[in-house]
């Protein structure tokens, strides 16, 4: 086994950045701070409300985190036109975030994780002849959980355009049914009522996984 400088380096920066993630998620009141997030943007932010709810698919996308409040959210908050229009832009620009994430600094991660999905492989050899098509197919059809699909794409060689095209096309119907369910909701709780402690377990599993990842990264630079 042989350890370089940059890996030593880059393994530290991740433990300390999962530190970080770990005191936050398990510390702070995250159901309260969504909902407090969702206040904000409704009351205080005018026009630019839309536009903030988009950006904040961001973050929760590249950490796997699924980014159902935000699209209930933006039913609820902004009715089905705007909230449609507002959540399909976060939701195609949060999943080509991690898109790129997986393609680049991540890559290691997402290899390392390919062998948890077996039924992959026939997907990637058909994207070689068809990437638009089956990412539209996957994206409509999911046969594989949905974050996780953003990084497995990034290693097979789809274009960005081409997939966030699919993806942003793939994602209409799921979204439209989600911003409409928004709007039917009473009360600004219904849409973050339970999404803290699902967080907080989902997230425990992502930090496990990504120690593990780095490590093994480190042992085999």
């Amino acid at each position: 086994m042989s350890f370089s400088w940059s890996s030593t380096l880059r393994i530290t920066i991740l433990l300390l950045l999962l530190a970080a993630v770990i005191v936050a998620c398990f510390t702070l009141p995250i159901e309260k701070m969504m909902k407090d997030f969702l206040l904000w943007v409704d009351h205080d932010l005018g026009p630019w409300g839309p536009l903030v709810l988009a950006v904040a698919y961001i973050p929760l996308t590249v950490l796997a985190v699924p980014a159902s409040v935000l699209t209930l959210g933006g039913g609820y908050l902004f009715g089905l036109p705007v909230g449609f229009v507002a959540d399909s832009i976060g939701a195609t620009v949060g999943a080509g975030a991690a898109f790129l994430l997986g393609r680049t600094i991540g890559r290691s991660f997402v290899v390392s994780r390919l062998k948890d999905y077996p039924q992959f492989r026939s997907v990637a050899i058909a994207i070689r002849r068809s990437g638009f098509k089956i990412v539209l197919l996957l994206r409509l059809v999911p046969l594989l959980p949905f974050n996780m699909l953003n990084y497995l794409l990034s290693v097979t060689p789809v274009s960005i355009g081409e997939y966030m095209l699919a993806s942003w096309l793939g994602m209409m119907p799921i979204t439209l049914a989600l911003v409409y369910v928004g709007t039917t909701l009473k009360d600004l709780s219904d849409v973050t009522h339970g999404w803290g402690e699902f967080s907080k377990t989902r997230w425990a599993f992502i930090i496990l996984g990504l120690v593990i990842s780095g490590k093994l990264d480190c042992f085999h630079t």
